[in-house]
């Protein structure tokens, strides 16, 4: 829902740094992969009890996933760049729940698992309509240039980063702010599939008569 306010402000920088980093030679997989690094590196952090260093690197590697995309449209965006930047995001969002269920298994374990299955159900809302966006040749770039068809909801980006510094900074509180959210998910993910209804709808021919 924020994403593409939030957009309008971190872009400009992004888009310098992004420059910069082009410059040197480094390339938008290589932002990608060390945002994922840093992402697995804040769930083994959580999974220890270290949430404070674990918000902190979780943050940057948070700044790694805008960066990315910046180096690549100082450069060249490639189909195999946006496949590798999407799934390192699912495997990110996927590490963080997990490592609070291996943090406290006996309180954590439920919540965690009931916010995956959100998180499941959410992205395959999102990647199947993405699917059927690229066959009827939709576009947007409300949230920026992307190599896919990026649909909003309540929930995107933007919320589960901030989901994710709460859970950091109230570890103790997981299981019911991963209840909440994961009942808000599965909300995203049933209002997008009535939205989805009604754009293709609208692209697809009418049948003949």
């Amino acid at each position: 829902m924020l994403d593409s306010s939030i957009r309008r402000f971190i872009d400009p920088p992004l888009n310098r740094t992004g420059r910069i980093l082009a410059g040197s030679g480094i390339t938008a997989n290589t932002v990608t992969l060390i945002g994922l690094a840093l992402g697995l590196l804040s769930a083994g952090l959580i999974a220890l009890a270290q949430t404070g260093p674990a918000l902190a690197v979780l943050l940057l590697s948070r700044f790694a996933d805008g960066l990315d995309g910046a180096v690549a449209r100082a450069t060249r965006t490639t189909d195999f760049g946006g496949y590798l930047d999407i799934s390192a995001d699912f495997l990110f969002y996927g590490a963080i729940p997990f490592g609070f269920a291996l943090l406290a298994p006996e309180t954590n374990a439920v919540p965690a698992a009931f916010l995956l299955l959100s998180f499941y159900f959410n992205g395959a809302s999102f990647l199947g309509f993405a699917i059927m966006a690229e066959k009827h040749r939709l576009e947007t770039s409300a949230q920026g240039l992307k190599n896919l068809y990026y649909s909003g909801g309540l929930l995107e980006g933007s919320e589960t980063i901030g989901f994710f510094v709460l859970i950091c900074l109230l570890p103790d509180h997981f299981p019911v702010l991963a209840w909440i959210f994961g009942t808000l998910c599965f909300l995203t993910a049933v209002t997008r599939i009535a939205h989805a209804r009604k754009i293709l709808a609208a692209a697809s021919p009418a049948p003949p008569r």
